[in-house]
């Protein structure tokens, strides 16, 4: 499974990180501890481990997005659905080992009311999320790897 490659709003980065693939994977999948790296999420909560069907919820800024994880294949790629007001979200993680490096890839698509009305204004707030989550991750891995 992939983002909507149909839906209004689109964004994908990528960054290369000093760190393996599984240093990576484990900081994505802990969302419990988000917040301890990502200061843009406030607070995060899981039911349970990540896996297949697993529920967590999150908030960013002023929304909680409610989000359920759709496919993993540790510590390569992972999918889930979130939905916050009038916006329903699919995002990609997909993490590729580039010799002692990783190649770190964040896309995201956005449907409903809100991404069709305020299309500009969502891109540009999405590009710019996906971009500060990629900076904060990159830190935090090649951290771990010291």
């Amino acid at each position: 499974m992939n983002i909507n490659e149909f839906a209004p709003v689109l964004a994908s980065q990528e960054v290369e990180v000093e760190a393996k693939p599984e240093t990576i994977w484990d900081i994505i999948v802990a969302v419990d501890s988000w917040p301890d790296w990502n200061p843009d999420v406030k607070a995060a909560f899981m039911e349970g481990d990540l896996a297949a069907g697993t529920r967590f919820s999150w908030k960013a800024g002023q929304w909680t997005i409610r989000s359920t994880a759709l496919q993993m294949q540790r510590p390569h790629h992972l999918v889930w659905t979130g939905a916050t007001i009038g916006i329903k979200a699919v995002h990609l993680w997909q993490i590729e080992k580039r010799g002692e490096k990783a190649l770190v890839r964040s896309e995201e698509s956005w449907e409903g009311l809100l991404p069709s009305i305020l299309r500009g204004t969502m891109k540009r707030m999405l590009s710019r999320s996906i971009q500060q989550t990629l900076f904060y991750l990159k830190r935090e891995a090649e951290r771990r790897s010291l």
